[in-house]
């Protein structure tokens, strides 16, 4: 595979769908920097089991036709506060976050304050699989089990409705 096709995937990314391990693939937010993602996860912000710990991981990223086209490893860096980069970095995905509660420096404040993980994924391009060589299967599963899930009734009918 080109590695023209995995920067090109890197630049339009806005969600990668990520996995630590073995397990499950999260889509996350993120934002591309150079031939990286940016992905912020902690309280308040979306969640992403194991990826501040770990050093390794797994991004899928898709095209512009919504379908997988890069599959590949990738190596996890976490941005330390008051570092040179979290101090280039952080501000400029604070800006692109959406519906941000304050301003883009209060919410790098509090980034910093409640030990949110503001990490670089770095794809490795030796690693990476392209069209031909993708799985062909869907890759869906079942839904997880959630306490938000919630059985919901069968709506209320008036009239009696006839089956044809």
């Amino acid at each position: 595979m080109t590695s023209g096709v995995l920067d090109e995937a890197i630049k339009k990314a806005a969600i990668a769908w990520i996995s630590v391990g073995d397990g499950p693939a999260y889509a996350l937010w993120c934002m591309p920097a150079e031939s990286s993602l940016l992905v912020v996860s902690g309280p308040g912000e979306q969640f992403a089991p194991g990826l501040a710990e770990s050093q390794r991981a797994t991004v899928r990223l898709r095209g512009d036709h919504g379908g997988l086209i890069v599959a590949t490893d990738a190596a996890v860096t976490r941005l330390t506060p008051g570092s040179d980069e979290w101090n280039e970095l952080a501000p400029a995905l604070a800006a692109k976050r959406l519906n941000a509660p304050g301003s883009a420096d209060e919410l790098v404040a509090r980034w910093a304050e409640t030990n949110c993980a503001v990490v670089r994924v770095t794809p490795v391009a030796e690693s990476a699989v392209g069209a031909p060589e993708l799985p062909t299967e869907a890759g869906a599963e079942p839904p997880r089990e959630t306490p938000a899930r919630v059985e919901t009734r069968r709506p209320f009918r008036l009239h009696r409705v006839r089956k044809r």
